[in-house]
This record gives C-alpha cells, sequence and structure tokens, in this order.
C-alpha cells in the first residue's frame, strides 16, 4: 500500500514530531518506509527519518503487512498535522 503525504514541519518541532512518528510506526507489525528524491528509508529508524524531513514537501509511504493500512493512515495524519 502506498500513500502520500505533504510535509510542513516547522524546524523547532522536527524532534518532537519525529519523535511521535517513529514511536507510532514502532507500534506496526508491517514493514514501512519513507521515500523522498530517490532515497528511501526505514520508517521506524530516527536517523532516516530526520534524514529526508529536513526539507518540506512531498514524501511517500509505503507499507506491507497486516496492519498496513492502519499504519499508513496514522503516519500520514501525523505527518500532515504537525
Amino acid at each position: 500500500m502506498n500513500r502520500t503525504a505533504v510535509v510542513q514541519i516547522p524546524e523547532d518541532q522536527l524532534d518532537q514530531v519525529a519523535t511521535s512518528f517513529i514511536k507510532a510506526a514502532s507500534g506496526f507489525t508491517s514493514q514501512i518506509t519513507i521515500a523522498r528524491s530517490g532515497h528511501c528509508v526505514n520508517a521506524k529508524s530516527l536517523l532516516g527519518f530526520l534524514s529526508l524531513m529536513r526539507d518540506q514537501g512531498e514524501v511517500a509511504l509505503t507499507a506491507e503487512g497486516p496492519d498496513a493500512g492502519e499504519a499508513l493512515e496514522a503516519l500520514t495524519g501525523i505527518l500532515e498535522t504537525a
């Protein structure tokens, strides 16, 4: 399953959003990745997340597993409401 999110995280909130996102992603059993500009990282990796979220704009989320739909909905919500 795939979903696109538009990320507009203010720089002063990046650490807080990263913590919430990683905690939520780690609660799902599905394999989840985030991609932007040809780079793809594990969505459960803090360093990977931070490396892609420095800039504003679109990211692609992909999830495979039994709770993929729920994972994408929750994680997209975190990114788009930051």
